[in-house]
């Protein structure tokens, strides 16, 4: 099965000379959402993962079934304000401005090894400013899996030294 046939391509969106890789195709085809998923989870199995993390929102998506199949929790990166105890925050740049990712402060015990999980890796922000949430509650990034990744913003190069896994490359 051909993952790349199950993601649609959108011109200008949401702005002009964007081509948005739309992934709700993928996820309304049982298949090809199960095929997805369980290589994410072959990936991990090496791994010898512990937890799960995810940002929001579709890093919810493709997490959360990973972490069931290895019978691991999961831990939710979220904005500002949407989790409802105390929390670890980061804020890092984006090319016009900033944004603030948090995760409950007890996401993460000393020593868990981490696998991330999100649907796409472009230029590599929101990934950094994950890793640094989890790494300064003490967990290790184990490795990184994402269903789609844009090679063209260096997203890559930017996590050099982390073990990534992408199912598919524009």
């Amino acid at each position: 099965m051909n993952l790349k046939n199950y993601i649609a391509l959108v011109e200008d969106y949401p702005k002009e000379g964007i081509k948005f890789r739309d992934i709700t195709p993928l996820l309304a085809n049982g298949k090809a959402f199960k095929k997805a998923t369980d290589e994410i989870v072959e990936y991990a199995k090496e791994k010898k993962i512990d937890l799960v993390v995810g940002p929001e929102a579709r890093g919810f998506i493709f997490g959360c079934p990973v972490s069931y199949a290895l019978e691991v929790g999961f831990a939710p990166v979220r904005k500002p304000g949407k989790l409802p105890r105390e929390t670890v925050e980061y804020e890092y740049d984006l090319e016009y401005g900033t944004n603030t990712l948090c995760m409950h402060n007890d996401s993460i015990k000393p020593g868990q090894r981490v696998l991330i999980v999100d649907d796409l890796l472009a230029t590599g922000g929101t990934v950094e400013a994950t890793i640094k949430i989890i790494e300064d509650l003490g967990g290790i990034v184990a490795g990184m899996a994402f269903l789609i990744e844009l090679e063209d913003l260096n997203g890559r190069e930017n996590l050099a030294g982390y073990d990534i896994m992408t199912l598919l490359k524009y």
